[in-house]
């Protein structure tokens, strides 16, 4: 795959803990189930400080990048159209998690397409065995080593941006047969991080771009970032400051949809 210089590639990375037969479920119900309980305990009230600061941490900079620190925002400013190549089984779960996000992320235009020539953002599907050598097809030995090295991922996803700092493209790698649990858990942070929020953070609890927590769903917190992200007050390119200045509004608007569509109590 062809990478002109004057993009930055930008990797992040799910990174999962070491995976044993015990900590494995038995079955995908199990799996299920555990997505289930996350979602009944989930925290789904949130101060505006605890909204922006996530927000903050999590679209500028990144987890593992090639040219330096950038504080700029970036995001699509175009459709969004998304090809899963590999299992029909998996192709199906993916199809589910686009139309989710869809639905959740108010001012996004995402959707799946059935040929690479029409998309934007590959979701390529692979063996766990395959993993290592798929990331050395999609960006060479070497890199690939470095990747492995500094994040030992179970997936990952990188995008490139232009010099406005619009994302133009995006590539998803996910492991298909690690379980339902680890494949969607790994899905939904892989896909939202490849619009944008790519920056992992571990002092914020409640997103999945901590790699301390595993949701395997779109929760709440995580539907305001990406409002905020995709709100059209927010243009890539915006520093921290031009970011600041608008976030008090922007967060009016998105507060109100995301209690909306999420059926929250007044707080």
């Amino acid at each position: 795959m062809n990478r002109s210089c004057r993009y930055l590639l930008i990797i992040a990375a799910a990174l999962a803990a070491p995976m044993t037969p015990a900590a494995v479920p038995a079955n995908a119900a199990a799996e299920l189930a555990a997505i289930a309980a996350r979602q009944r305990g989930e925290k789904k009230l949130f101060t505006d400080s605890e909204i922006v600061e996530g927000f903050m941490k999590t679209a500028f900079g990144a987890e593992y990048h090639l040219a330096g620190r950038v504080d700029r925002i970036r995001k699509y400013e175009v459709p969004v159209r998304v090809f899963a190549d590999g299992r029909a089984d998996r192709k199906a779960q993916i199809a589910k998690i686009v139309a989710d996000i869809a639905a959740r992320v108010k001012n996004l235009d995402i959707a799946m397409v059935e040929k690479n020539d029409d998309a934007n953002v590959l979701v390529k599907m692979v063996r766990d065995r395959d993993l290592f050598r798929t990331i050395s097809t999609f960006y060479g030995g070497e890199r690939a080593k470095e990747i492995k090295t500094s994040l030992d991922p179970q997936c990952l996803s990188g995008f490139r941006k232009n010099e406005k700092f619009e994302i133009e493209h995006s590539d998803v790698i996910l492991t298909v047969d690690n379980g339902d649990f680890v494949f969607l858990d790994c899905a939904y942070e892989e896909l939202l991080q490849s619009l944008g929020p790519i920056n992992d953070t571990a002092t914020v609890p409640w997103t999945m771009f901590n790699d301390n927590v595993s949701m395997g769903y779109f929760d709440v917190y995580d539907q305001y970032l990406l409002n905020l992200l995709y709100h059209p007050s927010i243009k890539a390119g915006m520093t921290v400051q031009e970011v600041r200045d608008v976030l008090p509004a922007v967060l009016m608007d998105v507060r109100s949809w995301v209690k909306q569509v999420n059926h929250l109590p007044e707080e």
